[in-house]
């Protein structure tokens, strides 16, 4: 689908549960993406766990380790597709997650799962998150490509017994493999002698815990030097009514110049509540 608007990005997750964009990043700002992070893979020990797997390296805090990464995360077509799936459910969306993969040889075919089963909340009323995995290396059928089980989605699809064969999403690097968090997928196994990379950056419902402590990921003097949108996407912006503030106000205000060592709380309401409360503060000052 190259050439793809954003509204028929969203409607494609919608009806399928997952969506594969070619040609969507030039391959040469991937190839300057894998170059930034390859001294980091070279470093990064193998993971532990049937679930992360024995063969397989991962890594987070991407939006530090290179400026190519945070240009896909502020893909213009992936983050109005993204805002239009989760808009419905929060006032605004956050980074997830921001994590490099890289699948070694002889690593087993992953556990096909739900991302969104992270959150114990009650699913299928609307969607918690959408991945966008960006093929660092091209995805085959041997190399370890993830496994998506289209209609595997939402209420329905999670209703079914069987989630019925996956496709293989296989595709070069500048496509970008798009999914909901209720889309059953995993990656496949490696068979070949050769690694798989790609990294992962996902967004969710701005009022959960994201499955990144981004505050750590990215404090502060690190989030100073982002531009204001990735840095709002990264936890520097309040989710009104007032979730998330730093001392009742804004966490931005931690990116700015000196911050006094007291501040005074603000409300951070949305306008349906500043109206209301507007109205109700003015009958009791009105009847002092």
């Amino acid at each position: 689908m190259t050439g793809l608007a954003s509204d028929d990005l969203a409607r494609e997750l919608r009806r399928t549960g997952y969506c594969i964009v070619p040609d969507l990043i030039p391959p040469d700002a991937i190839a300057a993406l894998d170059a930034d992070l390859d001294p980091v893979f070279a470093a990064t020990p193998f993971g532990r766990g049937d679930f992360y797997g024995h063969r397989t390296k991962r890594f987070g805090a991407l939006m530090k380790r290179s400026a190519w990464a945070q240009a896909l995360a502020l893909e213009p077509t992936i983050l109005a597709a993204v805002e239009s799936i989760l808009g419905d459910a929060c006032e605004s969306i956050q980074l997830n997650v921001a994590q490099a993969i890289e699948i070694h040889p002889g690593e087993i075919r992953q556990f096909p799962h739900r991302d969104h089963d992270m959150w114990a909340g009650e699913k299928g009323a609307h969607e918690y998150l959408v991945n966008i995995i960006w093929p660092l290396t091209p995805f085959t059928a041997d190399n370890g490509a993830t496994h998506i089980y289209p209609h595997s989605h939402g209420a329905d699809g999670m209703a079914k017994t069987d989630p019925g064969e996956p496709i293989v999403a296989a595709c070069d690097p500048g496509a970008a493999i798009c999914f909901l968090g209720s889309t059953a997928h995993g990656a496949g196994a490696n068979i070949t002698d050769q690694v798989r990379r790609g990294v992962v950056i996902g967004y969710s419902l701005g009022w959960l815990k994201p499955y990144e402590n981004l505050w750590l990921a990215y404090p502060p003097e690190v989030a100073r030097g982002f531009p204001p949108e990735l840095a709002a996407l990264a936890g520097y912006r309040q989710h009104r009514p007032n979730l998330g503030n730093y001392e009742g106000q804004c966490p931005s205000i931690l990116l700015g110049g000196e911050v006094p060592e007291h501040v005074g709380a603000v409300d951070g309401l949305r306008p349906d509540q500043m109206e209301m409360l507007a109205g109700f503060a003015a009958a009791e000052r009105n009847s002092a």
